[in-house]
């Protein structure tokens, strides 16, 4: 039996998504780059449009081949899933917190324990309010922590759906016919190669590394991969893409909160945001050990005899 990957699609839904996130990208460069990211600012409106363009890409490339709206996860699927809703929840952020904790565990001059930045946000708060904030620095964390980990897949939502239903929800089943495993290394890649003109831009690791933007496009291609087995995985065995979206979101809450506990100029490639190489072991150890044991990436994988009749087509 030959198995057929419709070539045709995925090359109209690549260059949606990437013709309209790389264009943004060149525009928020020529804005003034990505050096006063806020809510509110033309860079930061630009970098939200972007995350749905995998989605727009996702949504036309159905529409205009005809393909119709099978297969498009959408189906919360919560009652017989609970499990994977909560893993996706708290167990991402428990995850990134771990990440965290042994990076500082390994370069303890880079924790800052007189939480001076956090000392500074709160004063500039009593400064603008003419109240003094009655928090300590290690109540705020906690605070914003809980906040974070309770709200923020509520909050993200809408923004990582954009990616996770063109992704995970689209783009992972064109690839499917060649083996789940390979599907996930290729759509990991993809998303982790749609990500470059932002690294370029300093998101994720800044200017200031070594080898500078080429090496952190690299690093982070290995975290699209990690990350990516993880949201494989979730939208798979849940054939929703929800729990995907809670993980992503969950992840791109919390993260911002660790940088706070920053002193110096730790190495951005290798932590103690999570996309660095040492704060990313503990995605490493789940994402590599679901992409070696779980059923979810062996049961589908094809033959090598199957993967010789491959056609790749409209």
């Amino acid at each position: 039996m030959k198995t057929k990957i419709e070539s045709r699609r995925i090359n109209f839904f690549l260059l949606i998504a990437f013709g309209i996130t790389w264009s943004l990208a060149i525009a928020i460069d020529l804005t003034g780059g990505l050096s006063n990211l806020k809510p509110g600012t033309t860079a930061w409106f630009l970098l939200i449009l972007a995350m749905f363009s995998p989605a727009l890409a996702a949504v036309l490339t159905r529409w205009i081949t005809k393909e119709g709206w099978k297969d498009t996860y959408l189906k919360v699927n919560f009652k017989q899933n609970r499990r994977y809703w909560l893993l996706a929840w708290f167990g991402t952020p428990l995850l990134l917190l771990l990440g965290a904790g042994i990076y500082f565990l390994l370069f303890p001059h880079y924790f800052d324990s007189t939480y001076a930045a956090i000392s500074k946000t709160l004063a500039q708060a009593a400064q603008r309010t003419g109240k003094p904030i009655p928090v300590s620095p290690q109540m705020f964390i906690v605070i914003q922590a809980i906040q974070a980990i309770l709200l923020a897949p509520i909050l993200n939502g809408i923004a990582t759906l954009g990616e996770e239903f063109g992704w995970r929800a689209y783009l992972l089943q064109k690839f499917m016919p060649l083996g789940n495993r390979n599907a996930t290394i290729i759509v990991g890649a993809i998303w982790g190669i749609w990500h470059w003109p932002f690294i370029y831009l300093g998101y994720e690791y800044g200017f200031g590394y070594q080898g500078y933007p080429w090496l952190g496009m690299i690093v982070f291609l290995w975290f699209t991969f990690i990350i990516g087995t993880f949201l494989v995985w979730l939208t798979l065995s849940t054939d929703s893409i929800w729990p995907a979206v809670i993980a992503h979101s969950s992840l791109n809450g919390l993260a911002p909160l660790v940088l706070l506990l920053i002193k110096g100029q730790p190495n951005p490639l290798l932590g103690p945001s999570a996309v660095g190489l040492i704060a990313s072991i503990p995605f490493a150890i789940l994402g590599l050990t679901l992409f070696l044991r779980s059923h979810i990436f062996s049961s589908a994988e094809i033959s090598s005899k199957q993967s010789d009749a491959v056609q790749f087509g409209d």
